[in-house]
């Protein structure tokens, strides 16, 4: 069984890894730096060092396999975010058209569905529909709003403060990257399924924002207050950074197009995964910000 898998020192990624080593299977996995996976992992996979960015790398790297997951490896910050992620993705979907692989597992997300208007996110919405034209058999993982999103704002956790340009008071699914990796592994190793299937990842329940600072207030046993922006506040902050106007957009549209949104996918028994925020921040969080 030949299975590709990109951003392999990802929070999904790794997951995915490890779990395919532990079911016996050998992956390929597409790095740009070897060094950054740990020396028991490289001993244990092919590796193929080179830049996803490379059309003529990725092309290459692909070719032959059984199944791809692949994952966008755009930055939000990137200028034309979305056009620079459909470029990325073009050559997997020519060797999807052409025959040179089999299957591919898309890590997508809640609000792709919309196909427009979701920033970014409009780019996985793009990759969607392009690989769904292609005849191979494709698997659209719509996940939810990641916990290590959070890991992105410690500075302002460390104060205290939950900052968000998302509706507040909105319920949105969350959940832990690695319960993606495991439903990811789970279906690059299964034969059973073929065509178009979406499967959405929505973590253990649906929560707003409000809900979110309760739990860490909880979780870090300190209080943890919201701090609601507009989208005017978020695009001043990130012009005021340098972001071209494209990635600002890019940015403040995720927020901005999933107000309201119900994803496509029910919650279900496919679609919920274990692990609660509140675990996660007691053992991933806390210790970050002790002290």
């Amino acid at each position: 069984m030949s299975i590709v898998v990109t951003t392999p020192t990802g929070h999904v990624g790794s997951r995915v890894v490890r779990l395919l080593l532990q079911a016996g299977v050998r992956p390929r996995v597409l790095v740009r730096d070897p060094a950054r996976l740990d020396e028991a992992t490289r001993e244990r996979v092919e590796v193929r060092r080179g830049d996803l960015t490379d059309a003529g790398f990725v092309r290459d790297a692909v070719a032959g396999a059984r199944s791809v997951f692949w994952v966008d490896p755009t930055p939000h910050t990137a200028p034309d975010p979305v056009e620079t992620s459909l470029r990325t993705a073009a050559p997997l979907v020519e060797a999807a058209r052409a025959g040179d692989v089999g299957r591919v597992v898309l890590l997508s997300s809640i609000g792709a569905e919309k196909r427009h208007g979701v920033g970014h996110i409009d780019a996985l919405a793009g990759i969607e529909e392009r690989l769904d034209a292609t005849g191979a058999d494709v698997l659209h993982l719509r996940c939810a709003y990641f916990f290590t999103n959070l890991l992105l704002d410690l500075e302002g956790l460390a104060q205290g403060v939950l900052t968000t340009a998302f509706d507040p008071d909105h319920p949105m699914p969350w959940a832990d990257p690695r319960d993606i990796g495991d439903v990811v592994a789970a279906r690059l190793l299964s034969e059973a399924w073929r065509g178009r299937v979406v499967q959405a990842v929505h973590g253990p329940e649906d929560l707003t924002f409000r809900q979110v600072a309760q739990i860490l207030t909880e979780a870090l046993g300190r209080p943890v207050r919201l701090n609601p922006v507009s989208d005017d506040a978020v695009r001043d902050t990130l012009r005021a950074a340098g972001l071209p106007p494209s990635a600002v957009e890019g940015l403040v549209g995720m927020a901005a197009g999933s107000r309201g949104l119900v994803p496509e996918q029910p919650r279900d028994l496919l679609t919920t995964t274990p692990t609660s925020l509140s675990g996660w921040a007691h053992a991933r969080l806390r210790p970050l910000l002790a002290g």
